[in-house]
């Protein structure tokens, strides 16, 4: 009879190295290994007893058993955390058409026949098999305002997506001091492509109102992302106001998150990663791509919203507050939480400063809310001279099950963080909990409204009736283009 096992560990010694206490017949207990086990119990000669073996059941009873008489049982799911390649290619395994995964449920509710199911028939409960009819409105695309010293271009999103051809960044920063490190091998990345990339990448943030004014103060390759920290630490020491590096990756790497702790939180330095391929083979929509990010970071404004068209929450000062908690992968039980907040500091909104904050482990309820939102209320006043007269609370990560204990308490903690700032300070809150990760699924109902290859919703789909909840005031919306 084949029995399962949960594996607790590999062993570092082959089985015919491993031992463990092997009790005899004459109640004596001897050391006998696990090659030598199976051959006297079981008649059988190990094929590979220079493998190690697998240890199974809880980790005191030393139960050890060969690689060769074990088989996977399929259809297990990973809780581990997956590296950045296994993702990509668990999302393009998974990802389906809009139609074809309105088809994959139907059939699959066709197939589980639930009105037929003894159980349910028992409680009586009848399960319509046809999708829930639901009605969704499109909400309007906001109007969008870039720069430029001639005319103050305007852009209309057309199902989410608008072009930027023609238009320069509504603030650009002009870029004096700035350098490239390649940590891509000189056969994988030759020098006439980093020149070239260089030229390109000048014309089009040129084109964008971002200008690029000199060549590279430093250009040189790099290997390991252990040179990643005395390489940036040079160039910040070296160059006086340097404002950004561009950094030339291999594919993927340990270096890119290497970059961004040295970066963000060692040195206080403006990154901008760029894989190889798109250094080797420019194009004007990857270059364009990243002077947008790069603009952002140093401080610029790539658009705001058309002043005279804004919402009426604009009218006056308001702080937009984005909140989440990372957890470590499970398993791990050790590790502590990550706890950032964001806030807005313009009127447009689109600077944006961050506190961080270590916290206990898988704890989702943000402890020193407090003080990080006063310190974002005071770096608002700062950069506006307003102090907000309402603050939009956009909080990621929190299931169900947790509304009424992260309410209280992150409610509470805003509240304390205005009075600390000045009694009778009692700006209005707007606290809104945004999940992703639901099993809703919305289809047009009309062919005609599917949107490209994908056949999605259009941008801007709200429903907030009949699969809302009965009492909280909850909506759906998918706010941007569904490209897969």
């Amino acid at each position: 009879m084949k029995r399962k096992y949960r594996v607790c560990n590999v062993t570092r010694r082959p089985a015919q190295g491993q031992t463990f206490p092997l009790q005899l017949d004459n109640g004596q207990t001897v050391e006998c290994t696990v090659a030598k086990y199976f051959q006297d119990k079981h008649h059988l000669k190990l094929q590979y007893p220079f493998l190690p073996c697998l240890q199974v059941g809880q980790e005191q009873k030393h139960t050890y058993l060969p690689l060769e008489v074990c088989n996977i049982v399929p259809g297990q799911r990973c809780i581990k955390k997956l590296t950045d390649m296994q993702t990509s290619t668990m999302i393009k395994a998974t990802a389906r058409s809009a139609p074809d995964r309105e088809r994959e449920i139907n059939s699959l509710v066709g197939k589980a026949d639930f009105n037929n199911d003894r159980y349910i028939r028992e409680f009586g409960i009848m399960v319509n098999a046809a999708m829930t009819e639901v009605q969704g409105r499109v909400l309007g695309a906001p109007k969008i305002q870039y720069g430029g010293k001639q005319t103050k271009q305007q852009a209309l999103p057309n199902q989410g997506v608008w072009d930027m051809r023609g238009k320069q960044f509504h603030t650009g920063i002009e870029i004096r001091v700035w350098a490239i490190a390649c940590f891509a091998p000189q056969k994988q990345c030759r020098e006439e492509n980093l020149r070239n990339f260089t030229e390109q990448l000048r014309r089009i943030s040129n084109d964008a109102g971002m200008p690029i004014v000199s060549q590279p103060s430093f250009c040189k390759y790099a290997t390991g992302a252990d040179q990643v920290e005395p390489m940036l630490r040079y160039l910040k020491n070296t160059f006086n106001g340097l404002q950004l590096v561009i950094i030339v990756l291999p594919g993927k790497t340990p270096v890119y998150a290497e970059v961004k702790r040295v970066g963000d939180t060692v040195l206080g330095l403006a990154t901008q990663c760029v894989q190889v391929k798109n250094v080797n083979k420019t194009s004007p929509q990857t270059l364009s791509n990243l002077c947008l990010k790069i603009n952002v970071k140093l401080g610029g404004v790539n658009n705001i919203l058309v002043p005279t068209v804004r919402p009426a929450v604009f009218k006056e000062p308001v702080i937009f507050l984005g909140a989440d908690v990372t957890h470590p992968p499970a398993g791990d039980e050790k590790k502590p939480s990550i706890a950032a907040v964001v806030g807005s500091m313009d009127a447009h909104p689109s600077r944006y400063a961050a506190t961080v904050r270590v916290q206990h482990h898988r704890q989702e309820v943000i402890n020193d809310l407090s003080v990080m939102v006063r310190d974002l209320l005071l770096m608002f006043y700062k950069s506006t001279r307003f102090k907000p007269q309402r603050i939009i609370m956009y909080r990621d990560g929190v299931s169900e099950g947790q509304f009424t204990q992260v309410l209280y308490h992150e409610l509470r903690k805003i509240r304390e963080a205005c009075m600390a700032l000045e009694l009778g300070y009692h700006p209005g809150i707007t606290f809104i909990i945004v999940q992703k990760r639901h099993h809703t699924r919305l289809f047009c109902a009309n062919r005609d409204d599917q949107i490209g290859r994908s056949g999605n919703i259009p941008a801007g789909t709200t429903v907030d009736s009949v699969i809302t909840h009965p009492f909280e005031f909850d909506f759906y919306l998918c706010s941007h283009a569904g490209i897969q």
